[in-house]
Parts: C-alpha cells; structure tokens; sequence
C-alpha cells in the first residue's frame, strides 16, 4: 500500500500530525501504532492511569540499565504503548515549559524555536477554560482546566506555607512566567482526560483519506538505491508488511522508539550499528545520545487531619469517590493527584526558577512488585515531589540486537552531572522549608521519610541516590540542531543527509524543558505539520 505521508507512532505527537496532514483531504495519510486501541473507560477518567502503570497490554514497561549514580538500581521507565502513547497514561499536568527553554532553542542554532515562535501553535492547541487571551487559546482541541478551586484542603495549607516563606505565587504557569507556587493546570474536558488521541485523531479517523494500522511494529525503514526513505517494514500479526510513502515518512515514536527505528535502519553511530551486524546506512552519531528526564524524589510525610489516604485506601472510599465522579463528572477522580507545586529557585543566587515541585494530599509508594498495585499509606498522609528543571546529566539509548522485539538499553545517566547533585541538596532543603512553615507545619505530624535524623547533605544525597526514579519526561535522543555531528534533525525536523524522512516527538528537543513535557511535545507536533504542509504547497 503506498500513502502520501506514514506516521510511525499514534501518540500525543502522531496523532496530532494525523489529523492536521488529513485536515485538507489533498493527503492520503497512514498512521502507524504498535499497541490497541484506547477505547477503555479507564483512558479517559482521569484517575484511570494508576491501572496502566504496570499493564505490559498498553505499556511498553521498559526498564533502565543498573544507574551507577543511583546504587546500581534499574530505574521502571513506563511508556505507553497504545493509541494515544503515553498522553494516554500519564497524569495530564499541563506545563508548557519556560520561556527561556525555547529561547534556548532557538540559540543553540535552531531559527524559528524562540518562545515567541512556539507560543501560537501553544494556543492552537489549547481552548482554555478562562478563554482566549494572550497566554492562551480559546479554539484548539485540547481542553486545559485550571484545578484551582477544587484541591483538597491541604492543598490550601501547602500555598500557604510557600506565602509565609516569600516565595512568588503564580495563578498560571502558563502565563507570563513560570517561577512561584500554584495550582497546576491538568489536560481535562467535563471530568474526562482531553489528550491528542480524543480530541484530534478520533474526529478525524473519519476521513477516507486517513488510515490508521495499530497492533503494528515498525521494524525498520526501506529506502531507495539513491538512500531516499520510501516507506516502512512492520511486523503485524505476525507476518511483514511493507507500507511506501510518496512524500515523507516521520516518525513520532518517542525518545525511546524513534532513536530505536534509526538505528534498526542503519541511521546512528557506525561502529555501534556494525557491533550488533547491521549495515552502516549513514553515520549519525547523535541518534540515541543526549537523552534528557526529570529525575525525582518523595518526602512522606503523616498529617494531623484526613488526606485522600483514608478515601483512597478503602473500598467504601473509593466507591463514594466514584459515585461522586459519575453523577457529577468531578471530584479526585477527576483530577491528577498532583494537585499544587511550582517552580522555584533553589538558592537566592540562581538566575532562573531550577527546582520544580510536585503537593500530592494523597501518599503512597510504588510497588516493586507490578501484580502489587498502587495503594495509599496506611495512615492521614501527604507527600512533597521534587526534581532538577533542566538537569544537566545526559543518557542514550540504543540497540543491542537487529531484532526490534528487542527492547533497547535506556541508560539515562542520572547524577553523572555534580549540577545535579547540587540541586539535590536545594530541593532536600526547599521541601523541609515549606513543610516546616507555618500553615503546614500545624496539619503536620511528622516528616516519615527520609525522617529528621537525616540532616546532613551527604545523607540527602544519599536518600535521593536510593529512593528517586524518573518521572517519565525522556527526551532530547534525536535532538534538533545544525551539525550532524552532535544533533539529527535540523530546525525543519528533517533528519541530516535523509531525504524523505523527518521527527515529529519529544527526541527532538535539544534540551529539556522545565516542567512536564506533554503539552511541548504537542506543540512541537503542532509546528511539525505545519512545517510539512508548506513543503508540499
């Protein structure tokens, strides 16, 4: 079958790239999804995603190799593997970045990436409940709702120790700047997750000019005899197939899965593609480099009045929470458990807010065990969440087989930067600050874990080491740029030396942005297809 454009990946950037390249009905467009389909109930309540943390059916589960840094630990790296991608399991925080991160961008060679370039395909994307204004758009698919006014009552208490300390509060970190303590914006219509794969691919799966393949694995991309991309080979039901593009083909694949599809086709670093018996196709040495993510830790802390522990943690609790979402469409079930946080300097002479924050009115602790499930501490508890904004450590991934059933080694190199040490001990300190001021420290009983007799920076350091993981922001594994040598696409998000091929996903970030990246990988999905289209007008 051949198609004008084929997507490689159905998820928050593939199937926003679907819809805006069927949009015209001039394309004939293919888009290609390993996993099922997300009709499921529980992709679209909110809440929904603590059952796909560990579901192998919709997530590719991969795991990291033992991190040096990290006490030698294998760090889970959940992606979703199912049409939406992982805007189908996440926790729908919507953040989209610093202005000084896309300004970043555009100085690091990248012409047409600065802040105030990416900020109308932000609005384009986004209707906000508050409407249309400068900051925001009042038009686009995705739903944002500000949780404001709804947060659990600790909530309140947390904010309120962030004013008494004098740190800034921020009414939108969407707004004109990021920097203070808030109330998060989560992606939501109604009561209901509002992600790429409802609100774009869904209406436009209707179109005759849109197919979409799921249950599909890419394993590899064809060529012809003069190294243009031509199509794809997957596997699908156990037999290969070969789709071909008249145009381009573009992969949105994710950090993990684009670099992968590279190297399978003989695209990366020479020696490492011929050390696993491939054929050396172009020597691209950045692709699977540069790896980015957010690395965090918890403090656990028992409150002196009820947290969503007690309604979490027993099955009365849960149905009263449930009755109350299906009759109203609202409540905890409605939100993320990420209610408040921020964005913070972690000492007075930092040029830029460097911490980010994460209030949760509900503790628990992520099992080991997947077959374990998500459950609450046993006792009134809430938990503070913090990691580096731009940290400054870098990982890779890349194959170790020709077989793409192969997952391929993720090493995220966490803490091989002494930056990122640093921030550990400003966050360490940041948390115990707040938790100490007034307002919270009154509701609080005490700091369970790391405890208080863990106080000097080395034994901080040490907690993080032994208890952070990622908190699922990889990026940057085949990232923008105008040498060849230290990046794979350019400012076009055309792959060096290709032709016919381009990246449309979070790998092509040069840098990671502060915050969560969704709502970024969005707009950069965004922006892609209009990049495309004006090469075919």
């Amino acid at each position: 079958m051949t198609y004008d454009y084929i997507i490689v990946g159905a998820g928050s950037a593939g199937c926003i790239l679907a819809s805006r390249l069927s949009q015209s009905g001039r394309h004939n467009v293919l888009l290609v999804e390993a996993g099922g389909n997300d009709n499921s109930f529980w992709f679209k309540i909110p809440v929904g995603y603590s059952r796909s943390y560990y579901d192998p059916r919709v997530n590719w589960m991969y795991y990291s190799e033992p991190e040096a840094q990290l006490h030698d630990r294998s760090i889970y790296v959940p992606r979703g593997k199912v049409q939406g991608g992982s805007g189908s399991i996440n926790a729908m925080i919507f953040v989209r970045g610093a202005r000084e991160d896309f300004d970043d961008w555009s100085r690091a060679g990248n012409p047409g990436w600065a802040y105030d370039d990416v900020l109308p395909y932000f609005r384009k994307l986004e209707t906000h409940a508050g409407g249309a204004s400068p900051w925001h758009g009042g038009k686009g698919p995705i739903h944002v709702t500000p949780m404001r006014g709804m947060t659990h009552r600790i909530t309140d208490a947390f904010l309120e120790s962030c004013r008494a300390l004098g740190l800034p509060m921020n009414e939108d970190f969407n707004g004109a700047s990021i920097e203070g303590a808030g109330v998060y914006d989560v992606n939501t219509n109604r009561g209901q997750r509002s992600h790429s794969s409802a609100e774009y691919l869904r209406p436009a799966l209707g179109r005759p000019n849109l197919v979409i393949e799921r249950d599909t694995q890419v394993g590899r991309l064809t060529f012809a005899a003069d190294g243009r991309v031509t199509g794809i080979e997957v596997r699908q039901g156990g037999e290969k197939r070969i789709f071909s593009a008249r145009k381009e083909v573009i992969l949105a694949a994710g950090a993990v899965g684009s670099p992968q599809i590279m190297q399978l086709s003989g695209l990366g670093n020479g020696a490492a593609l011929k050390a696993v018996g491939l054929d050396v196709r172009r020597h691209l040495p950045a692709v699977g480099q540069n790896m980015q993510d957010h690395l965090c830790a918890s403090y656990y802390y028992r409150a002196t009045i009820p947290t969503l522990n007690g309604e979490f943690g027993s099955l009365f609790g849960q149905a009263k929470l449930g009755l109350q979402y299906l009759l109203t469409g609202k409540g905890p079930f409605a939100m993320s458990v990420n209610q408040a946080g921020g964005f913070f300097r972690g000492t007075g002479d930092e040029a830029q807010p460097n911490i980010q924050l994460y209030f949760n009115p509900l503790s628990y602790r992520i099992p080991k065990d997947p077959k374990a499930g998500l459950k609450p501490e046993p006792y009134p508890g809430y938990l503070i969440c913090f990691n580096s904004c731009r940290p400054a450590s870098r990982g890779s991934v890349a194959i170790t087989s020709a077989d793409p059933r192969t997952a391929p080694e993720i090493r995220p190199n966490y803490l091989s930067a002494n930056r990122d040490i640093e921030e550990v001990v400003q966050g360490s300190r940041l948390v115990r600050r707040i938790a100490s001021a007034s307002a919270l420290s009154t509701v609080t009983a005490e700091e369970v874990s790391p405890g208080p007799s863990l106080d000097s920076d080395e034994a901080l350091i040490d907690y993080f080491r032994e208890n952070s993981g990622s908190i699922y922001h990889l990026c940057g594994t085949c990232a923008m740029g105008p040498d060849e040598q230290a990046s794979v696409v350019d400012a076009q998000l055309k792959v060096h030396g290709i032709e016919g091929l381009r990246i449309v996903d979070a790998s092509i970030f040069p840098k990671i942005t502060a915050g969560n990246i969704n709502a970024p990988t969005m707009m950069v999905a965004e922006k892609g297809a209009d990049l495309i289209l004006r090469d075919a007008a």
